[in-house]
């Protein structure tokens, strides 16, 4: 049953992507990440958007109002959840090799799953290469090369454009 959950949860994703990314893009925005995920009891989906001069809240009123027909014309989610519409913030998590691509040179900051071996699980530095499993972060001159499993996250540390 939890592999189902898992699926059926990878397909909304993967299927409301397919509908709004067309949909962003011909309002000049970029479609930064999609998720849908279950907050106490209530389901969320949320879309988050981009471009260069940064999101306004029309930009978020505006794509909420243009893909509220076409989701519920889809209907790619059986249960009743709460549609959200945001930038990825200052501190924006990188998921995709784009996001690593379009960073490489800027401050990050990653949290791993367990204190590596100097007892740290905390790490800041500069993005200097990235490949399908492993982050290179040069911090103090030494650069570590972290695998992307190990962490919770990886996140801009300063929002540079």
């Amino acid at each position: 049953m939890t592999e189902n959950k898992k699926h059926k949860k990878g397909n909304t994703v993967e299927s409301v992507t397919a509908l709004v990314q067309p949909i962003v893009e011909s309002m000049g925005l970029s479609l930064w990440d999609v998720r849908f995920l279950k907050e106490g009891a209530e389901w969320y989906l949320r879309i988050f958007i981009d471009k260069d001069s940064g999101v306004t809240i029309e930009d978020c009123e505006n794509v909420t109002r243009a893909v509220d027909a076409p989701l519920d014309e889809l209907d790619p989610i059986e249960q009743n959840y709460i549609l959200e519409v945001s930038s990825p913030g200052i501190e924006r998590e990188l998921l995709k090799p784009a996001h690593f691509d379009a960073f490489l040179g800027a401050k990050v900051m990653l949290r791993l799953i367990r204190p590596d071996s100097s007892g740290q699980r905390d790490i800041k530095g500069t993005l200097t290469a990235h490949d399908k499993d492993t982050v290179t972060v040069m911090t103090d001159g030494v650069e570590s090369v972290i695998n992307k499993k190990d962490t919770v996250y990886i996140k801009l540390d300063d929002f540079e454009l």
